[in-house]
């Protein structure tokens, strides 16, 4: 299904019935990574996915897709679905984006689930670093999405996944060059919300690969200790539910009773 947001479509979908829950997924990926859980997920309620704008197949909406941008569109996809309150699911950019939207519209949540993300922002070098990717994707998208995908998994896992990782990259190079950067772009000035993860008051996880190389482990366990949010550690990298999908599975079904 489509919508309109801002006059650009934006891609979402609806299976099950029941309690919502919202699932984003992250930079270089689209709402197909969800596609294989749908069928154990929606038995437990009704689960709605969504392609951000300039991925997957939602068109670009600005230059700079900030993540309260992105988190409005999701919030049309809400008035869309007739949706008044859902539990979010946020790999990594969908996280920053799931943030967002709980600064703006907290009383729409039940729980949260950062899943391989942060809440902070980034830090001098990781801006310096979004620069240079911004300027390597407008060089050549295809090495750059290949380059940058190979690199989330532990690496023991990278030769394990290879099959899942080249369809990653396979449909990542289908993507539109302006909403690669304008991604970029917006994680690069995204705010630091650690407050705003604090203050919500619904169940709150915190998952993170133990190999991640883009998140810091023990910073995030303290600022799960300090915002009562449940941390929890899987071996691997920054795809857990590619590394860990029985793990991750059990997670979140048990964490949805």
């Amino acid at each position: 299904m489509t919508l309109k947001f801002q006059e650009k479509k934006i891609y979402y979908s609806v299976v099950g019935k029941g309690e919502a829950t919202v699932l984003l997924h992250g930079f270089l990926e689209s709402s197909k990574i969800w596609e294989e859980f749908l069928p154990e997920f929606s038995k437990h309620g009704k689960i709605i996915t969504i392609d951000l704008p300039g991925h997957g197949r939602s068109e670009i909406v600005s230059e700079v897709h900030r993540m309260e941008l992105m988190a409005e569109a999701v919030h049309e996809v809400f008035k869309a679905t007739g949706v008044k309150k859902a539990n979010f699911i946020g790999h990594s950019m969908g996280g920053y984006v799931g943030l967002a939207f709980m600064e703006k519209y907290p009383q729409l949540i039940n729980d949260f689930m950062l899943l391989n993300s942060t809440p902070q922002a980034d830090s001098e070098e990781k801006k310096e670093n979004r620069d240079r990717s911004a300027e390597l994707v407008e060089k050549n998208k295809k090495a750059y999405v290949s380059m940058a995908i190979k690199n989330l998994l532990s690496p023991a896992n990278s030769e394990r996944f290879s099959d899942e990782v080249q369809d990653l990259i396979k449909e990542a190079s289908h993507f539109p060059t302006r909403g690669i950067t304008a991604a970029l772009k917006g994680m690069k000035i995204r705010t630091d919300r650690t407050e705003v993860l604090k203050g919500f008051n619904g169940n709150k996880f915190l998952v993170a690969g133990e190999e991640d190389p883009l998140v810091n482990i023990p910073d995030l366990k303290a600022i799960a200790s300090q915002a009562n949010t449940t941390f929890i550690s899987f071996s691997g990298g920054h795809l857990s539910y590619i590394e860990n999908k029985s793990e991750f599975l059990k997670l979140c079904i048990s964490s949805n009773k």
